[in-house]
């Protein structure tokens, strides 16, 4: 007795987009077929290793395509795992088996002009893309349990289906697609097996054309054969497959070894970090083979997280085939396995660096980070990681310029035992830095961590080759003995008197209250009038970057602040504060000069508080001195922001504001 059925209501939504929309590949719905059926396939041979109860344990794991061209039906079986009653309404009749809902998601943005075969399947709703060709979809099913009774399931794209009572001797799934009258292309033989060696080549189980004694797909797996013997081609169409990552891998690697076990394994680098919404692929790892039995379709466990972005296969002829998927870790052959890959796969990439540097640092362009984190989280990799470090220095102006550390130590300065860095947003304002002045002066090459885990580098890599890691902010930062100094540029400034410098330090120590921890004379500054400097040395100083990266509560590290003794701007504020005149627009320079600092150092939490006080320095400027300005003008564009807590530190009393308006009008 047949009974019916209503869809769910993103399923019907589904169904709707998919027989009303048009597409330049339906074809792709045989792939989707035959990808169903494979899996179907594969979750038998798992079965079968852990159950001995299997309906038909002696059939063939085979795939049949019949074609009729007078009923204009194609019929697709396997010899797979089967569902029962319960298993094809939840497969068929649900969102939660379907994954519909998220495939309605994703079509929200997608156009309708084509490429939508692409992501069809991708999210679990493969089977209905059978109704772009067809009238009617019927679903003959028996389950490998012997106790099971086999199920029909019919449906017609409606929002209804139907369930019955079905005939059928062995297990496994027969899905019969009544085509539509304009579809029926796909009764012909050689369309089918076309669509066969472009789309399904690959899979593991053979795939036979109507009465064919051959079947249509290589069905070896191509990651066990020989290397020599693969086309660019065929790696290139197999990893699209694998990953439906249509703009190609940008390197793969290849591999067999029968020592110290016997393995197969093909691996990609993709040619973009960007995430793919496509990809089957939603977590990290490897899909895992035992003797070309599926074990586990995302493998963590064979290479390490920062490798996380490399995809591909690994077959293992050594993995007892009586593993259960919970106990693959815990076995030896799978710390042997995770040795090896990751050793190969990590001394490719170093042959690359050295012998094909630009196609690796386009790699490291996208997945630098994730080397970088191995090299702070994995210390047994260190030797090996280090090599694949390339960074962009002050050797010369080219941003575009990214060279090793090796490299680096090879030019290193006269007396020069460290390796100096600096950390900054990028490249830009890393090279604005005010604390590279000594360095330039000298000679010294120093390297810009300007990637978001560069800030945690030091914590792994305190020294590289017995050359300890320096941040150019340090406070004990020596360099007198290191580089040759330039010729000393003629300047017109002379260093500021010991008084006055006295002075100065006491008013800025003044404005600036706790937010420095020191106010002092710097021996580094050349051509910048302050840099701000940290006296933790500790790997941990730059926490607070890796914070805010992560949108986690911070706090703003409390620096010294050093100040350039010879700087023309040191000078001025030591006249004006001599002279005893202009208080409020001293206090107003002395926070921007800090905030400056703050802003090269990518330190400042709200650049956008400094406009007020820029445009009063602006007006004052443009004028021969600030006397010239209006008084009244002047205390208002500072009394404002200082109401608003734009600089902390300067108090004004409104009263004295008053009591100075009117005597300016006086």
């Amino acid at each position: 007795m047949s009974e019916q059925h209503t869809f769910q209501a993103e399923t019907q939504q589904l169904l709707n987009i998919l027989i009303h929309s048009l597409y330049t590949e339906k074809e792709i719905f045989l792939r989707e077929l035959i990808s169903n059926a494979s899996d179907a396939l594969n979750r038998l041979q798992f079965e079968m290793l852990t159950n001995d109860n299997v309906q038909d344990a002696g059939a063939d794991l085979e795939i049949h395509i019949e074609l009729d061209e007078d009923a204009n039906t194609l019929k697709i079986s396997d010899t797979g795992i089967g569902m029962n009653r319960d298993e094809i309404i939840a497969g068929l009749g649900t969102i939660a088996k379907s994954g519909a809902k998220a495939f309605l998601e994703a079509m929200k943005d997608k156009p309708d002009d084509g490429g939508i075969s692409d992501i069809i399947g991708q999210f679990g709703v493969g089977f209905y893309s059978a109704f772009m060709v067809a009238e009617q979809v019927d679903v003959v099913s028996r389950s490998y349990r012997p106790e099971d009774e086999a199920v029909r399931w019919s449906a017609t794209g409606g929002t209804n289906y139907t369930l019955e009572t079905a005939s059928k001797d062995v297990r496994g799934t027969e899905i019969t697609v009544r085509l539509k009258d304009d579809e029926n292309e796909f009764t012909r033989g050689f369309r089918i097996k076309d669509i066969i060696r472009r789309h399904s080549d690959y899979v593991a189980f053979p795939i036979f054309v109507d009465d064919e004694d051959e079947p249509t797909n290589k069905q070896q797996a191509i990651w066990r054969r020989n290397p020599s013997e693969v086309e660019d081609e065929e790696y290139d169409s197999f990893y699209k497959m694998l990953t439906m990552d249509f703009g190609g891998a940008s390197h793969h690697i290849h591999m067999r070894a029968d020592v110290p076990m016997q393995f197969y394994a093909l691996l990609f680098v993709p040619g973009s970090a960007q995430p793919n919404m496509f990809s089957p692929r939603k977590e990290p790892g490897l899909k895992l083979y035992a003797r070309k039995v599926l074990i586990e379709e995302f493998n963590r466990d064979l290479l390490p997280e920062y490798l996380g972005f490399v995809q591909g296969v690994v077959d293992s002829e050594d993995l007892p085939l009586s593993v259960t998927r919970e106990s693959i870790q815990a076995t030896r052959v799978m710390a042997s396995l995770k040795k090896t890959v990751t050793r190969r796969v990590l001394s490719e990439l170093k042959r690359m660096a050295k012998n094909d540097r630009d196609t690796y640092l386009k790699i490291f362009g996208e997945f630098g980070g994730y080397l970088k984190q191995g090299l702070v989280i994995d210390s047994e990799d260190r030797s090996d990681l280090e090599p694949l470090m390339f960074f962009q220095t002050t050797h010369d102006d080219d941003p575009s310029a990214f060279y090793s550390l090796d490299e680096y130590v090879e030019r290193m300065a006269e007396n020069q035992d460290d390796i100096y860095y600096v950390v900054a947003d990028d490249y830009r304002s890393g090279s604005r830095s005010p604390h590279l002045d000594i360095f330039r002066q000298r000679g010294i090459e120093v390297l810009y961590f300007t990637h978001p885990v560069d800030a945690m580098l030091p914590m792994g890599m305190v020294d590289f080759k017995g050359h300890k890691l320096v941040s150019v902010d340090s406070a004990a930062l020596d360099l007198e003995d290191v580089g040759e100094a330039a010729a000393e540029q003629e300047t017109a400034q002379e260093s500021l008197g010991e008084d006055a410098f006295s002075t100065l330090q006491a008013r800025v120590k003044a404005v600036l209250g706790e937010r420095v921890s020191d106010v002092r004379e710097s021996k580094t500054l050349v051509d910048s009038p302050a840099r701000l400097v940290s006296e933790d040395d500790s790997a941990n100083r730059y926490m607070f970057r890796i914070n805010r990266m992560l949108d986690q509560d911070y706090e703003l590290p409390v620096r010294a602040l050093e100040l350039n003794r010879r700087h023309a701007l040191m000078h001025n504020l030591g006249e004006l504060i001599a002279d005893g005149d202009d208080a409020d627009l001293i206090d107003a320079v002395v926070e921007q000069v800090f905030e400056t600092a703050l802003l090269q150092d990518g330190l400042h939490p709200d650049p956008s508080s400094m406009a007020d006080r820029l445009t009063l320095l602006m007006q004052a400027a443009t004028g021969s001195s600030s006397a010239d300005l209006p008084f009244a003008e002047v205390k208002t564009v500072i009394a404002e922001p200082v109401a608003a807590g734009v600089f902390e530190g300067i108090t004004l009393d409104p009263v004295d504001v008053e009591e100075a308006m009117e005597e300016a009008e006086e």
